[in-house]
């Protein structure tokens, strides 16, 4: 299966939803992504009386699940039933919500005053001006190329501890490594549960961690994994060595690759670092970038954040951008230019 199939098998996409008019003219923000942050930073934005337009694909990282985890007082609520909510609160204060993906996204020229100008292009040629971005358009899992994996995901395939480990407690569980990061996923994962084992999937583990192990009851197998193997009723019970032998699992905990969603982005010049766990865009406070007038908020740069810490960094992003338009509308009076023209919502 190749890595485009694998990301078909894991994809879901959200129920069709109405999608708001484009707006016209300038808006103050276009956010790119639907998910938690972009709608949280729209909400701030929003609520500031600000114009601002969310451009949302429909494909969150996190449909697959049936409930939000961690998340306080909405612990347990499906994802789509969150993002449902925040489309509903944002358009409550005159933010628009527009179904759609990004083909592009580009600095413009400047406004006569020299403020800021962005255009973003949407896969049907539409396009729309802003004068501030904020990019949020999460990340995808790039699991490792075991037949049967995919299929599972978000169920009985499962990679935080924190969003699914209380549903697969006391379960036969099978840590996939994928390098040395999932070394320390075993040991939350032994928090879970007492039946569990290490794959070490050709990966090193060295003696002192196999001590460590070993003192925790945690089995270690060195034969690489060949696939995923179902239960007559297609529930996942276990997997296959490559020696042919079946090892019962109900539960595959896996440290899949974390790449943010780039596509379409590349005009605007985003720095991208490689982490431990994958690539996303680098940011600095409250989502700054390296481009003045963009701004980043969730997975896309926070490749571990859950639904929470993302929203709170969409947050902190929008109330960031609203300030340095408050500044920028203040100086375009001071200098006679009256404020940055904005379309009509």
């Amino acid at each position: 299966m190749t890595d485009k199939e694998r990301q078909e098998a894991m994809a879901v996409t959200t129920a069709p939803y109405a999608s708001d008019a484009l707006a016209e003219g300038t808006v103050d923000a276009v956010v790119i992504g639907g998910g938690a942050a972009g709608l949280n930073g729209a909400l701030i934005l929003a609520r500031s009386r600000r114009s601002v337009v969310v451009i949302d694909s429909g494909s969150p990282r996190n449909a697959p699940a049936e409930a939000v985890h961690g998340l306080l007082a909405l612990d347990g609520t499906p994802p789509s039933e969150i993002l449902r909510r925040g489309r509903e609160q944002v358009r409550q204060y005159g933010g628009r919500v527009v179904h759609s993906e990004v083909a592009a996204a580009e600095p413009a020229a400047p406004s006569p005053d020299g403020d800021l100008r962005f255009t973003v292009t949407l896969a049907d040629g539409r396009s729309i001006t802003a004068r501030r971005i904020l990019v949020a358009t999460g990340l995808t899992d790039v699991l490792p190329d075991v037949p049967g994996l995919a299929e599972h995901w978000g169920h009985s395939v499962v990679h935080c501890p924190y969003c699914h480990g209380w549903e697969v407690r006391d379960e036969p569980i099978g840590i996939l490594a994928t390098g040395p990061v999932s070394i320390d996923h075993a040991f939350l994962y032994r928090q879970l549960t007492e039946d569990l084992t290490y794959f070490t999937h050709g990966t090193d583990l060295d003696e002192d961690n196999r001590a460590r192990f070993a003192a925790r009851g945690i089995r270690v197998i060195d034969t690489p994994v060949t696939e995923v193997v179902n239960d007559e009723n297609g529930a996942l019970a276990g997997v296959r060595l490559a020696d042919g032998q079946v090892v019962a699992r109900r539960v595959v905990a896996v440290l899949a690759q974390l790449q943010a969603r780039t596509q379409g982005l590349e005009g605007l010049g985003l720095p991208v670092l490689d982490l431990p766990k994958g690539r996303g865009f680098a940011s600095g406070v409250a989502g700054t970038t390296e481009v003045p007038g963009v701004w980043v908020a969730g997975n896309v740069t926070d490749l571990t954040a859950q639904v929470g810490a993302s929203a709170a960094a969409g947050a902190l992003a929008g109330a960031d951008i609203n300030r340095m338009l408050a500044i920028a509308d203040t100086d375009a009076v001071l200098h006679g230019a009256g404020p940055s023209p904005t379309s009509d919502f």
